[in-house]
């Protein structure tokens, strides 16, 4: 027997996201242009340090070597001896403290000659530090222009522009060569998002017409009152299943319609969204005595209306329909936090452990059932959900609450 091929591994996920907060300070941000600025900076800066450090040495070796005077004054009787760096030699000392005096005061002239080079060569040294700090920062942006380019283009292919090129001019190197890849890439992106979405319009009709053919001939054999109490319990049968095959279909051609980025985005109230999802599952709840509470507080999104009704309406139903049989409740709520509008579903139902959450959001999937017949769903409600916020650039996230039941708490970007 073959064996079994193992499934594909996950793609890694993201290291850069589109929505996180901008940082404080983003120009202390630790860029390749910053880094290579500090690089040859500091490359400079050690390098103009050590070459002063030898000017200094070979400077003090030069006067070091005159340290004795040239000459020394043996016998003067009458001579008259004044100077204005040196105060203390004049013809009052003796020759002896005269001749120590004119060596001390040659000393210092030397010691104030090294501390000026030194003092001067700092303040160039520092001229030339700043000056190629700026050098340096100005020849890494212009070294890495191209790469500013291909993030630029990249973030507004993340927003479902694939049309988008970098088409980088230059000399042929591997910056030109990533720039000419990348084009590559967006090109066969382009192709694979054109036919799926021509594949989902197809399908759209292929798969709609012949259950509504179905649906239409079922509904016409169940009006006849002549008909046998069998067939009509087998019309009613296939009645149901063929719903239900309209509900997969519907809910298939809807996930592979949201898995793509929204492009035309309006302003949306989730608020008024949730409301509709309120009417809509508001007799089905109080047919199985659940209570629908809600909180909604305005928080306004750009987004597709449909959409995101489609997101309230999955969960508040989903919160409806697995709950306790008696006092169950719904909670609805909507609000702006963080600069994020913010809709949160919660419910009583079953307890749900932790180590299940992620389950519920594959496709065909509920709590420990895999692909089962239910009749509450064709299992693909918080699928779609995942995937309609993810088009919107948000998330959604699950807990168990304590007693049973779930929060679902969906967060998008204003």
């Amino acid at each position: 027997m073959a064996a079994t091929p193992a499934p594909p591994a996950a793609p890694p996920k993201p290291t850069w996201d589109p929505n996180r907060p901008e940082p404080p300070f983003p120009w202390l941000r630790p860029t390749i242009r910053i880094r290579l600025t500090l690089l040859y900076g500091g490359m400079f800066l050690i390098a103009g340090i050590l070459l002063l450090s030898i000017i200094y040495l070979l400077a003090a070796q030069a006067l070091r070597t005159g340290s004795e005077p040239l000459f020394k004054i043996v016998e003067f009787n009458d001579l008259k001896v004044t100077s204005n760096d040196c105060p203390g030699v004049n013809n009052k000392l003796s020759l002896t403290e005269f001749n120590d005096a004119i060596s001390a005061c040659t000393d210092h002239q030397r010691q104030v000659a090294l501390d000026h080079l030194l003092s001067r060569s700092l303040l160039a040294l520092l001229g030339l530090a700043v000056i190629a700090f700026a050098f340096g920062y100005a020849m890494a942006g212009r070294v890495l222009s191209p790469l500013g380019r291909i993030t630029r283009t990249a973030r507004a292919v993340a927003g479902s522009d694939l049309s988008r090129r970098i088409e980088l001019d230059g000399p042929d190197d591997e910056l030109k060569e990533l720039a000419d890849t990348f084009d590559d890439m967006l090109e066969r992106l382009q192709r694979a998002f054109t036919a799926q979405q021509r594949f989902v319009g197809n399908a759209s009709h292929e798969l709609r017409t012949p259950l509504a053919i179905n649906r239409t001939l079922l509904e016409v054999h169940l009006s006849d009152p002549g008909a046998p109490v069998e067939l009509q319990q087998l019309g009613k049968t296939l009645l149901a299943t063929n719903e239900r095959s309209e509900q997969l279909v519907e809910g298939l051609l809807l996930l592979a319609r949201s898995d793509n980025q929204i492009v035309e985005r309006k302003p949306v109230d989730l608020a008024e969204v949730a409301a509709q999802a309120i009417d809509q599952v508001h007799a089905e709840a109080e047919a199985k005595g659940v209570e629908i509470r809600s909180t909604r507080a305005p928080a306004v999104v750009q987004g597709n209306g449909v959409l995101l009704e489609r997101i309230a309406l999955n969960l508040v139903q989903n919160a409806a329909r697995y709950n306790v049989p008696e006092g169950g409740w719904v909670e609805v709520a909507t609000e702006v936090q963080h600069g994020q509008a913010v809709l949160v579903v919660s419910n009583t139902g079953p307890v749900v452990p932790a180590y299940e959450i992620d389950n519920l959001f594959e496709p065909f999937r509920r709590l420990r059932t895999e692909r089962t017949g239910s009749d509450k769903g064709v299992g693909l409600g918080l699928s779609i959900v995942r995937s309609v916020a993810r088009a919107h650039g948000g998330h959604i996230s699950a807990r168990p609450r304590e007693g049973g039941g779930l929060v679902m708490r969906v967060t998008l970007p204003i």
